[in-house]
């Protein structure tokens, strides 16, 4: 058993910053409100604050119950990763892991010292409530929400490398089933408030908060002894218990989590084994077990990879750590940008524009092909309203934010031009010089270019310091990287406007050197070179296929391959050649080229003519079997070791090339632009976090190894040689 130091409540300072509570006809009500933080968080000293107001009126006959709300946007945003960063300092350095195991039941107790006071509690979500912000409603008898669908509810812990360790792994499954708790949270869930009252998250919806509080009022007088579910012996689980019925699904589920995650994601085995032992035990105990596993997860080298990688510097890029020096502070407010190329990458860039709320000149060659644009956002839109996500006024209105037109007058006004014209210098040079006739001086201008040198495309413009490098992934809706690319010529302000733009638009900054394929597609140019030099040996495609994603990576190279269509990929390596990137007389180094040469000799297009290296015609796909007659395998001497090194090792040694060469300026962008531009592993937290995964003086020796097998592409920067660690 866990035991703790006497309780002693907050000060009344401290309280007030994070809470108020006021009696009003017979009811307390508590008002979230934590004056050091921008939006509430879950962390101890709020749950603390909490207990004390309940305690103080538990035995106040005067006092029926308590009505919790939020002075903020969000009702708890989640919980606060930066405090458990500093626990887990703490603890390395003074106690251990069984010190943490003591900090995180702490937590647990106090919700269940809440969930004890028969007082009935309301929970009323105004906004965002998410991981350690639901489980904090779970220590309240009902939950109200706001019938609005931008409202989140839900558990996105798993993505991060986490479970919910405050009760909601333990008490999830009591409220919605076993099942179905197993599901959700494996997902990484988040729903609207109607989903969220359909699957049982929530007890009921109001239309803004005066009817959510007469709601709560209602539900306080008709329920004097209000019992938690777990503490209630005649409450039965939604579709049984775990025993006998659930422990089929619980088995199947550890496969299917074995299966999908390979072995790389202990919080899942973790999040599993809170599920299977404290389903038979009482709550007292289970959250003993759930704080235990949650102090095995948050301790690994995975958890902490992926809250800096995915947390914390994602943070930093949104909120502009990465702007030049001294412009860190500044903003740029946007209002008009103009989009030039109604394609694929123009109309998705106009839906994450114009979903952040700014308006969006759309122009194309032709009326109709700029309206075609359009209809990407009104796609997007209609399946948002048609599940409930979106109102349809919402969606006229953002719509109507959308100007499709053929004229460049219409572009007059523009605070930001973003060109997603073709691939080509001679095109992009005139739109630039046409366009830029009917902007302000003050305007900026933006090239989406994918591999052409900015500094090459801004000998166009007539303003370079205004000119710059936006460079978006496809799908434009789904990719949440973006590279900034400033040129020779690129003043320091434009960067930063850059960045704001960015942010706004809830997409992910980083700032990479003007150089061919940038920085992302240089990562995948080098992982492609490596993989064409695995074929050529007689590795199998197949097993390239399903080591790359054993690995962790979300698909196989080919299949994503079949995605951008082969014809491109050979577009590109053309470049790369015409450039002087890739000598095209060195045989090593053009076997991806030749590898994707002979797919198309054989008609073999990739996934939109519906054979590639996989074929297309049933369902699910599957690999093309004239690879192997194609690629003959042959006797290659490596273990599956070897080749998974092979690939992933030679990408880390580029973003150390890449940090050496100043093409990116720190370790924690090359993790944000390999993990959301390319998927690179993210249980390592990214190429730079690779290194310190394995152990950078570790994999330094086992790079010198490669490099005197398989080549120079192995060989670390000097640079890294006398250094403990990437970051």
């Amino acid at each position: 058993m866990i035991t703790l130091d006497k309780y002693s409540p907050l000060s009344v300072d401290e309280r007030n910053k994070i809470l108020n509570a006021e009696v009003k006809d017979e009811i307390c009500h508590i008002i979230l409100d934590m004056k050091d933080f921008p939006t509430n968080v879950m962390n101890t000293s709020l749950v603390k604050a909490l207990l004390d107001i309940v305690k103080q009126y538990e035995s106040d006959a005067s006092v029926k119950g308590f009505i919790i709300t939020s002075a903020k946007k969000e009702f708890i945003a989640g919980a606060d990763l930066k405090d458990m960063a500093k626990m887990l300092a703490s603890a390395e350095s003074d106690g251990g892991k069984e010190k943490l195991v003591k900090q995180s039941y702490e937590t647990l107790y106090f919700l269940r010292e809440i969930e004890k006071v028969t007082k009935p509690k309301v929970s009323i979500l105004e906004g965002a409530t998410l991981g350690g912000g639901y489980e904090v409603t779970l220590a309240t008898n009902c939950r109200i929400a706001i019938n609005n669908p931008k409202i989140q509810i839900g558990f996105p812990e798993i993505q991060l490398g986490l479970f919910p360790g405050a009760g909601g792994s333990t008490k999830f499954p009591y409220v919605v089933g076993i099942q179905a708790a197993i599901e959700f949270i494996l997902k990484s869930s988040k729903v609207s408030p109607e989903e969220a009252l359909k699957k049982g998250l929530i007890h009921a919806l109001a239309n803004d908060k005066e009817e959510a509080i007469k709601k709560a009022i209602e539900y306080i007088h008709a329920t004097p002894n209000a019992v938690m579910p777990w503490d209630d012996k005649g409450y039965r689980i939604p579709n049984g218990a775990l025993i006998p019925k659930n422990v089929p699904i619980l088995v199947g589920s550890a496969g299917n989590a074995l299966k999908m995650t390979h072995g790389n994601m202990p919080n899942v085995k973790n999040f599993l084994s809170v599920i299977g032992q404290g389903m038979q035990l009482p709550m007292d105990r289970a959250i003993e077990v759930e704080a235990r596993f949650f102090t095995d997860t948050v301790t690994s080298k995975v958890a902490k990879s992926m809250i800096r990688t995915l947390f914390m510097n994602t943070q930093n890029a949104t909120k502009g750590k990465y702007k030049p020096a001294g412009l860190d502070g500044s903003k740029k407010e946007f209002k008009k940008v103009g989009v030039l190329g109604a394609g694929m990458m123009g109309a998705g860039i106009t839906y994450a524009t114009v979903s952040a709320g700014l308006d969006v000149v759309l122009k194309d060659v032709s009326q109709e092909n700029a309206e075609k644009g359009k209809d990407y956002t009104r796609n997007l839109l209609q399946a948002k309203v048609s599940k409930g996500r979106m109102t349809q006024e919402k969606m006229d209105e953002m719509l109507s934010k959308i100007t499709a037109t053929s004229s460049l007058d219409d572009l007059k006004g523009c605070d930001l031009i973003v060109e997603a014209v073709f691939e080509t210098i001679k095109l992009k040079a005139d739109v630039t010089k046409e366009t830029e006739a009917q902007l302000d001086p003050t305007a900026y201008f933006a090239s989406n270019t994918s591999s052409i040198p900015i500094t090459k495309l801004a000998e166009s413009s007539i303003r370079p310091e205004n000119f710059i490098g936006i460079h978006f992934f496809s799908p434009v809706d789904k990719m949440m990287l973006v590279e900034i690319i400033p040129g020779e010529k690129t003043s320091k302000e434009t960067i930063a406007a850059a960045v704001d733009y960015v942010a706004k638009i809830k997409k992910i900054p980083i700032i990479v050197k003007d150089s061919y394929s940038f920085y992302v597609n240089r990562l995948f140019g080098v992982l492609f070179q490596e993989l064409g030099k695995l074929v050529d040996e007689g590795v199998s495609l197949i097993l390239i296929e399903n080591l790359w994603k054993k690995a962790g990576m979300p698909v196989g190279p080919f299949a994503l391959v079949d995605e951008l269509n082969l014809s491109l990929v050979q577009k590109l390596s053309q470049t790369a050649i015409d450039l002087g990137i890739v000598n095209s007389e060195d045989k090593e180094a053009m076997k991806w080229a030749n590898l994707v040469g002979k797919m198309i000799e054989a008609g073999r297009m990739g996934k939109k003519e519906g054979k590639g290296f996989y074929d297309y015609s049933t369902s699910p796909k599957k690999m093309w079997t004239g690879l192997k007659d194609l690629f003959p395998e042959k006797d290659h001497g490596m273990d599956y070791e070897t080749i998974t090194k092979r690939l992933f090792h030679r990408a880390a040694v580029e973003t150390a090339r890449c940090l050496d060469e100043g093409i990116v300026n720190t370790p924690d962008e090359c993790d944000l632009g390999s993990v959301f531009g390319m998927g690179f592993l993210p249980h390592t937290g990214g190429t730079a976090g690779y290194m310190d995964f394995i152990g950078l003086q570790n994999f330094i020796k086992e790079c010198d190894e490669l490099a005197a097998k398989y080549g120079d592409g192995f060989k670390m920067p000097e640079s890294f040689r006398n250094k403990k660690s990437v970051y």
